[in-house]
């Protein structure tokens, strides 16, 4: 079994950044962080006055967004998880503003291609860093205290979530918003990839559309719908630097195609999908580029079978590429795979995230997520890593049951943007006392053996 290497002692992030003002720093304080750049133990939360945020929040007549918008949104959802009843949020966001904010990024969202490169054409430079986030599942205040940590995102701090954004967590909504909001402030600087869990069936399952229509009663079917088509347009992959590939779930298969017989007198030749083949293949960047992403739910097959990889995917010890069948989508994919994958397409890194520490202790060779991320292949040509966001996870967990896990994201840094430098972190305590949204007792923590059957109606 791979353990992770040992975090980095020191990360050097710029200073550039402004400052939130500084009336919002007090959001903040709660926060028991442990970095792996630091030996002390966890920090003992100090109370101090919870500032009052300006609410509700309106679009800005010119909609043009501003660091102090979107400060003040996070100021105004971490005051209103700790002050406020779930169905009082609209009091805080008003449908209207809801509805420009989607509707704002979603069209940025929808004009990205399926992969997202982010190099020296989008502003990548000797300055830059690049901040890559695993799973955050609706921890709004593990999300905002990770923003805090790494440092805002600005000119020379980039950052790509890897997806999940909701579901468990209690404040899915409200980390999906805020997460907008910063793609929507800072466009070529923020990067919002598509998880599993960003699907009609699995935020029906595992809480999300229950908390939309608790916190928005009767517009919650319209907040939910909303939420979903601005899914549809989360990109699959990105490509930091030319030489690393994040995806939620990981690598992809091949779909040969097969010219059908042309009838005479036609001139085209229409092409047929063929996923019916016995020995799968790693895929090529083009056929990711040409997948169909606006599907959210299965049937995974013809088109749909690259989506489905891209998102449900897991790393093996065992060679080569299988169906996923604990799953019954994606595949599984063993350290040869990820040296092709590597090599073929001139890379160093595979980032991905879709495991916690639920999945993991089922999975045999593979490295647990105590500390928020592992290395999970080492190969001629680099490393497959799994990073995970989201600490003492899953937070509505029996206590007992609760796996006391760090979160942890990635930095990437120049020149070659290929090295990865781990921070660890602790969840921030107290969380304001909340309902869960989903049956935890019942539904299973890592995905697996769901009902498919479902999933295609």
């Amino acid at each position: 079994m791979l353990e992770p290497e040992p975090p980095a002692t020191a990360v050097s992030l710029p200073s550039e950044t402004p400052p939130p003002p500084s009336s919002d720093e007090d959001f903040f304080s709660s926060a028991s962080a442990a970095s792996t750049s630091s030996a002390s133990s966890p920090l003992t939360p100090i109370p101090s006055p919870q500032p009052h945020p300006q609410i509700p929040i309106s679009w800005p007549q010119d909609g043009t967004l501003t660091l102090a918008w979107v400060t003040n949104l996070m100021l105004a959802f971490d005051w209103g998880s700790k002050n406020l009843p779930p169905a009082e949020l609209p009091s805080v966001l008003p449908v209207e503003a809801f509805d420009r904010l989607v509707l704002t990024a979603s069209k940025m969202l929808h004009k990205e291609p399926n992969c997202v490169r982010i190099d020296s054409g989008s502003g990548l430079g000797p300055e830059s860093r690049v901040v890559v986030v695993g799973d955050v599942h609706g921890q709004l205040h593990d999300v905002m205290f990770l923003l805090k940590d790494a440092g805002f995102p600005s000119d020379d701090r980039f950052f790509v979530f890897n997806g999940d954004y909701v579901d468990r967590g209690a404040w899915g909504l409200e980390t999906f918003l805020l997460l907008l909001a910063w793609k929507v402030f800072m466009p070529s600087r923020v990067f919002l990839l598509r998880g599993n869990h960003e699907s009609k069936y699995c935020t029906s399952v595992y809480g999300f559309e229950k908390e939309v229509l608790a916190k928005y009663t009767d517009r919650g079917k319209h907040v939910y719908r909303k939420c979903l088509g601005c899914f549809e347009g989360l990109p699959l992959a990105s490509i930091i630097g030319d030489k690393v590939y994040t995806a939620h779930g990981g690598i992809f298969r091949s779909i040969p195609v097969t010219p059908a017989k042309r009838a005479k007198g036609k001139k085209n030749r229409k092409i047929v999908l063929n996923p019916e083949v016995s020995a799968l293949s790693l895929g090529s960047l083009e056929e990711l580029l040409k997948a169909r992403r606006s599907v959210l739910d299965p049937p995974w097959e013809g088109a749909n079978l690259i989506p489905g990889d891209v998102l449900w995917s897991d790393p093996s010890m065992k060679p080569g590429l299988s169906p996923n069948k604990d799953r019954g989508i994606g595949l599984l994919w063993g350290p040869d795979c990820t040296e092709e994958f590597l090599k073929t397409l001139n890379l160093k890194l595979i980032i991905r995230s879709h495991e916690g520490p639920d999945a993991r202790e089922k999975r045999p060779g593979l490295g647990g997520m105590d500390v928020g991320y592992t290395i999970d292949h080492v190969v001629p040509s680099g490393k497959l890593i799994t990073v995970f966001s989201a600490p003492d996870y899953p937070q509505f967990q029996a206590t007992e049951d609760r796996y006391r896990n760090k979160g942890a994201y990635i930095i990437l840094e120049p020149p070659n943007f290929d090295v990865p430098v781990f921070r660890s972190f602790e969840a921030v305590t107290p969380r304001p006392k909340v309902n869960p949204y989903y049956d935890f007792e019942d539904v299973i923590d890592s995905d697996e053996e769901l009902d498919l059957a479902s999933m295609a109606t």
